[in-house]
């Protein structure tokens, strides 16, 4: 049976609900903008794009999807830190600018947890590992034994540090000795493993799923515990001789600091309306994602815990920016 998972791929578009309309006093109609820190086509912005659709018909004004890309999100963390908290604008993002970059970074214009106000959860993605579809290579462990056997000589790539840390991760494990090479975003550095100039790479399974769908790539383990319903037939990290690698990434949306509760609850139970739609439950099952939303409280403790998660792995990896 498959089971319901959650995906980065999961993350909505939040807008505010009829409710929170409800109060003008407190929550001026207009425009809502849900500032994304990655470039079109990521994995956060294609759901951001499911979830601003619906939610601009829910309540009868738009809303709009902001890429702010580059600078590994911190641009569009500290735009959405420093706006007006009315609810207008919302922070749709990742484990990148809430867990990561507060390891990476010796300061930032943003606190993750003191500049933001958070929503809900959106869903959670592992990794996997991917090669060339062409590629001889059908296995971690035949991956494992080229590196090995040529140190030095490969690289990996990586748009987003997430999937870097989890790239190191996998280094770390196999005991092998590549280089790293950085993109703008994920989707960049498909075609360059497809010429050979990069040997592997490790991304959500958003963007994985889309690249094996269409014949570009293909997996060789997922770093969750368990297979994962959007690629059932691949075997887990711990399957293919590598348990140390799990890690899973995740998506959710805040508010600035100081945005009202109630517009906060308004926020988060219109998320879970238009999370629980037919049509948007179809639509994000088919790049592989299933929301698992939580409740303000929940999401901010969330947010605190991962953040000393990722961290850890940081500093084990010793990863910097360079």
């Amino acid at each position: 049976m498959i089971r319901r998972r959650q995906l980065p791929a999961l993350l909505g578009a939040a807008a505010v609900s009829r409710s929170a309309f409800a109060q003008p006093a407190k929550f001026p109609s207009g425009r809502v903008t849900i500032v994304v820190p990655f470039p079109a086509g990521a994995a956060t912005d294609i759901s951001a794009r499911i979830y601003a659709e619906r939610l601009s018909a829910l309540w009868g004004q738009p809303v709009v999807v902001d890429n702010k890309g580059g600078g590994n999100g911190i641009p569009a963390a500290e735009s959405v830190a420093r706006a007006k908290p009315d609810g207008l604008t919302l922070f749709a993002t990742s484990t990148m600018t809430q867990a990561v970059n507060p390891a990476i970074y010796d300061k930032l214009p943003y606190d993750p947890i003191q500049s933001f106000e958070a929503i809900t959860r959106m869903g959670t993605s592992p990794f996997v590992l991917l090669v060339d579809k062409n590629s001889p290579i059908n296995t971690a462990a035949e991956l494992t034994a080229k590196l090995k056997a040529e140190p030095g000589k490969h690289n990996y790539g990586a748009g987003a540090l997430p999937a870097r840390v989890a790239s190191e991760l996998y280094k770390l494990a196999a005991g092998v000795d590549v280089t790293y090479v950085g993109y703008k975003s994920n989707p960049q550095a498909i075609p360059d493993v497809q010429s050979g100039l990069l040997t592997f790479m490790m991304i959500d399974t958003v963007n994985a799923k889309v690249a094996m769908d269409r014949g570009a790539l293909k997996g060789l383990f997922v770093t969750d515990g368990e297979r994962y319903a959007a690629v059932p037939d691949m075997p887990t990290a711990a399957e293919a001789g590598y348990p140390d690698v799990l890690l899973t990434t995740w998506t959710g949306y805040y508010a600035p600091k100081g945005t009202p509760r109630e517009i906060v609850d308004g926020i988060n139970a219109d998320i879970a309306k238009v999370a629980a739609m037919p049509e948007v439950l179809e639509r994000l099952a088919a790049i592989g994602g299933v929301p698992k939303l939580m409740s303000p409280a929940e999401f901010a403790a969330f947010t605190a815990s991962e953040k000393e998660r990722w961290g850890k792995i940081i500093h084990r990896a010793n990863i910097k920016v360079e």
